[in-house]
């Protein structure tokens, strides 16, 4: 009898998250289960239903932490476990180049449940376009063959390119018909056994000086091309320290990549960085630091959410009232989260921005200050200093020329604000527009992600507060303020910090410290 359940065989592609299929990306989006290999970017499991299970099966070359078999009884019995859910077996590359998703699809065959296949972009010839190396070219090489490399096994029948993955014994590979192939060879996960694969080759008639190129961890930050030829190959591997996961591309194709190598080392290639803003804010750092070069790893370390009526217990804090607007003449907002939330919340009292005509309008910074112009609010007062401290001087200032009235300033600002503004503002009133919850855990493949991180990126006091919580604790972080910056260097952080409060000015800083780590 069938299930109801459904089981989609997804390629994930090589790594570069910006290569998972649009499909992909809207099945992970409402999966209830996650089954997922090693080689799947931590962006892309960033990608999935935030309440989905998430299964970790991934194998390392010489240790198979789930085995096959376990694996494909897994998603029939996830299926079997979820009526009508979404069961997402996500792998890397295509599921059926060398993924063993053929395999998967027969036991969910037998088993009655249904399923769907979405093809991934397969390493076998995305990674080479990275290197700039066409696997056809005019002139050089009409045809390509996919090889898997963990084959050692000779026969004299020519199944060179079948693969060995089936449920029959290994077919091996015909070394020999390979040797005469005039075309382009892609050997995907062989490293550990290309030595012995070169010198077969070569036994077998193909010349020695064949140009071969390994490529490492292709279309991600950490990618590298290291060049040799067939006689080479094992000297190669040894010297440069070749590791998988990495491919090897064997013809005179290879030699175009010396020419057309388009992906460079950017600035901060190599380098995973974790950015704990909230997930709606992470968007605008996170890409301008993918455009660097770095791996990101989006951990946002609170969540927020508005509130209508809500105290502090402090005398000068009350709930909305958007009534009493009327009572003040200077609205000052300190964070991003407070304008959404004090807009969302005004334009769902029946209001809108006319309310505000005749105001005056402060921001603690430029973020806050840009936030406002998008919804068409220009502000009179942004201190040179981007802290709250640098605010509350500021208007402090203006009321003692008599500019501002103390008791007719309204603060906008989170539940879990200090009261440096109030302090200096003793007069001035607050709303708690917003309030801050912190992310009681990490998820596993997020935990382990983050514990290779090379820093973490902070931008708030809460951020830093609530990461020592619930992660390790890297050595270096960079900040954006001041204030963030002094609460990371209390839990014993190695500070880099911003020159002004802006992302802009936060990823120069990034890129800065990372150029002269790499001088020194």
């Amino acid at each position: 009898m069938a299930v109801s359940a459904k089981v989609y065989l997804i390629g994930a592609g090589p790594g570069d998250p910006g290569l998972l299929t649009l499909r992909g990306k809207e099945i992970l989006e409402c999966a209830d289960v996650v089954v997922y290999d090693r080689l799947v970017s931590p962006a892309i499991l960033g990608m999935c239903n935030p309440k989905a299970k998430m299964v970790d099966v991934g194998k390392m070359p010489t240790h198979h932490k789930v085995k096959q078999s376990e694996i494909n009884k897994l998603l029939v019995q996830f299926a079997k476990e979820n009526p009508a859910g979404v069961i997402a077996r996500l792998k890397g590359g295509d599921p059926f180049v060398f993924g063993r998703g053929g395999e998967e699809a027969l036991e969910l065959v037998d088993a009655g449940v249904e399923f769907e296949v979405v093809p991934g972009i397969t390493s076998a010839i995305s990674v080479p376009a990275y290197a700039g190396i066409p696997v056809s070219h005019r002139g050089i090489a009409t045809s390509f063959h996919i090889i898997t490399g963990h084959e050692r096994n000779v026969i004299l029948e020519p199944q060179a390119t079948e693969s060995i993955h089936s449920q029959q014994e290994p077919v091996g590979l015909d070394f020999s018909a390979l040797a005469h192939c005039p075309g382009t060879l892609i050997f995907l996960m062989g490293i550990a056994n290309m030595d012995f694969i070169a010198k077969r080759l070569m036994e077998c008639g193909k010349d020695p000086k064949t140009p071969l190129a390994f490529i490492e961890k292709g279309t991600t930050p950490y990618q590298r091309t290291v060049m040799a030829t067939l006689e080479t190959a094992g000297e190669t591997i040894v010297r440069e320290n070749v590791t998988a996961p990495a491919i090897t591309i064997m013809g005179g194709v290879v030699e175009l990549g010396k020419t057309l190598a388009w992906k460079k080392n950017l600035p901060l290639s190599g380098k995973r960085l974790v950015v704990t803003r909230a997930a709606k804010q992470a968007s605008g750092i996170t890409a301008r630091l993918t455009a660097l070069g770095a791996e990101v790893i989006e951990t946002p370390m609170i969540e927020t959410r508005d509130v209508i009526a809500s105290t502090d217990g402090a005398k000068q804090s009350t709930s909305v009232d958007f009534n009493d607007l009327k009572n003040f003449n200077l609205l000052a907002f300190t964070s991003t989260n407070g304008v959404e939330s004090f807009f969302k919340q005004l334009l769902a009292s029946g209001r809108d921005i006319r309310e505000l005509a005749g105001k005056k309008i402060a921001s603690v910074g430029k973020i806050t200050e840009k936030k406002l112009l998008e919804y068409g609010i220009r502000c009179d007062y942004v201190p040179e200093d981007h802290t709250g401290e640098g605010l509350g001087k500021l208007l402090a200032e203006k009321c003692a020329v008599g500019e501002l009235e103390e008791s007719r300033i309204l603060l906008l600002q989170g539940n879990l604000a200090d009261d440096t503004l109030l302090k200096l503002l003793p007069k001035a009133v607050r709303w708690v527009v917003y309030e801050t919850l912190p992310v009681a855990e990490l998820p596993d493949w997020k935990r382990e992600a983050v514990e290779g991180a090379d820093a973490v990126v902070f931008a708030s006091t809460s951020a830093v507060e609530n990461y020592v919580k619930v992660a390790s604790v890297p050595h270096l972080s960079f900040c954006i303020g001041r204030m963030t910056e002094s609460a990371a260097k209390n839990h014993g952080f190695e500070t880099v910090t911003s020159d002004e409060t802006t992302m802009d000015s936060l990823a120069k800083k990034i890129v800065e410290y990372y150029s002269a780590w790499e001088r020194a």
